[in-house]
């Protein structure tokens, strides 16, 4: 019953101005991030890197790829920072590690997709010291050479995010690292592999270096409209995040990380709450 006092007060025969009646009543559980993360769901995170002739040559000093005396560069830069902020939700710190757009020995064929430990059956680096330890070990023994095609390795984590959908409970979610120096040859597939992998628990991030034009990584951003297929199909959610790394050199590196996975918490609980799956150990229902 709605009853108003002022009413009751000055009518005597005043029952009520009206019912409410309840027809059906739903609770609904809100995880949050961190209740996915609590409650065992896995953050799988893969690693792709550049290695296209547009870096320049790693001997040279002025190349993207050049490892400094202290050896560094950019790439081991933004491996560690956000790889550091990342493993901590990869329990077993096991990380899929691939290069794309070099010539790979022994044939010095063009590969898209190589595990940079040259091992097609366990692709997999230990740690964050593990996957640079494997960069230093593969860049002297690869040539550098092209195009820049995204969508082989977009396609490749897509491949096993598209398993994980058989998942009942929110237990596996894929991350991509995609290291670039940013002038995409492949844009067309690579819209559609994003499109498709947005129905997928996967997110993809860019870390632009060097000091290219990434008019193409701020369109697949999405930030500022839906991105569509080549063939405009719109993509389900957004799902990639882009971050210039020079923007971040003078910066402390928290700075970087926060950035590059701002979007990556509402990106895991928007899939998981559009499907309705509840962390395996889910503490929140009960």
């Amino acid at each position: 019953e709605c009853i108003n006092e002022k009413k009751r007060q000055k009518k005597k025969n005043y029952k009520n101005s009206g019912i409410v009646s309840v027809k059906h009543c739903e609770i609904v559980v809100e995880c949050t991030f961190l209740d996915y993360i609590m409650g065992g769901c896995q953050l799988n995170f893969t690693v792709g890197i550049d290695f296209t002739g547009s870096n320049g040559d790693p001997r040279s000093p002025d190349s993207l790829h050049y490892l400094s005396p202290d050896g560094v560069n950019e790439y081991l830069t933004a491996i560690w920072t956000v790889g550091m902020v990342v493993q901590d939700y990869d329990t077993d710190k096991m990380f899929p590690v691939f290069g794309f757009g070099a010539q790979i020995p022994p044939s010095y064929q063009v590969s898209h997709e190589f595990p940079i430990n040259f091992n097609p059956s366990n692709p997999f680096c230990n740690g964050i010291q593990g996957i640079v330890d494997a960069y230093r070990a593969c860049l002297p023994q690869v040539r550098l050479y092209g195009p820049t095609n995204f969508s082989p390795i977009i396609n490749h984590v897509a491949r096993f995010a598209a398993a994980a959908t058989q998942q009942q409970t929110a237990s596996q979610y894929f991350i991509l690292l995609i290291i670039t120096d940013g002038v995409i040859t492949d844009l067309d597939q690579t819209r559609t592999a994003i499109v498709n992998a947005s129905k997928l628990p996967m997110s993809i991030i860019i870390v632009g270096v060097g000091g290219a034009d990434f008019d193409a990584m701020e369109f697949l951003d999405g930030d500022n409209g839906v991105l569509r297929s080549s063939s405009g199909e719109p993509a389900v959610r957004d799902i990639v995040q882009f971050v210039p790394f020079r923007k971040f050199q003078i910066s402390p590196k928290e700075a970087l990380a926060q950035c590059v996975l701002a979007e990556v918490p509402q990106q895991v609980v928007n899939y998981f709450s559009t499907y309705k799956l509840l962390p395996p150990k889910n503490s929140a229902a009960k």
